[in-house]
């Protein structure tokens, strides 16, 4: 993950920027703006939503950076806020369905790794093509990094939910993946 490197105006910049200066507020669009809209398009499909997303989201980012203390991580206080209007552009559209089950099988006995030289833009077609549900709590977990309680908690489902979420978003990847590689060896 590429790291915004931090100069000696950047927190110089953050304060311009939340008093109002456009021209400050435009250059950390421009800094962040392409790792965003990336982050947003895990979630949403369509690439026109999620530039809509996006520019909502930096507008909320701006409106509240008089409250960003300057503790923590800047890019992750933007992150935050772009998941969290891509989920609401979600729920919105009322896209994020979840199968609830109180059990889940121990994905660590069904848990098998594919080693295949797929293309990034292939890998992003077979995430695409996950219902949203799964494909919300899969990158939440495996993109974004966050825990099953914190991804209950963000989603108002349970625990369980998300951990099944994952769990039948990487048995399709996996299914998907082999599908893929079948057709590259054409044994299908």
């Amino acid at each position: 993950m590429k790291i915004i490197p931090l100069h000696k105006n950047y927190s110089k910049l953050i304060g311009k920027a939340s008093k109002g200066d456009r021209r400050a507020q435009q250059q950390l669009f421009e800094m962040f703006a392409p790792k965003m809209m990336g982050v947003c398009r895990q979630y949403l499909k369509n690439n026109d939503l999620a530039e809509e997303v996006m520019l909502t989201g930096f507008f909320k980012v701006f409106t509240y950076l008089k409250d960003f203390k300057n503790e923590g991580s800047f890019e992750g206080w933007i992150r935050r806020i772009m998941v969290n209007e891509s989920i609401s552009q979600l729920r919105k559209d009322k896209k994020l369905q979840f199968i609830s089950e109180t059990e889940i099988e121990n994905s660590a006995t069904h848990s098998t790794y594919i080693e295949t030289e797929l293309e990034t833009a292939e890998i992003q077609k077979m995430i695409d093509g996950l219902p949203d549900g799964y494909k919300t709590v899969f990158v939440l977990y495996a993109v974004e990094g966050y825990k099953h309680g914190e991804i209950a908690e963000l989603l108002q489902i349970s625990e369980n939910t998300s951990k099944t979420q994952l769990f039948k978003a990487r048995k399709m990847l996996q299914n998907m993946v082999k599908q893929q590689n079948n057709l590259s060896y054409g044994t299908l």
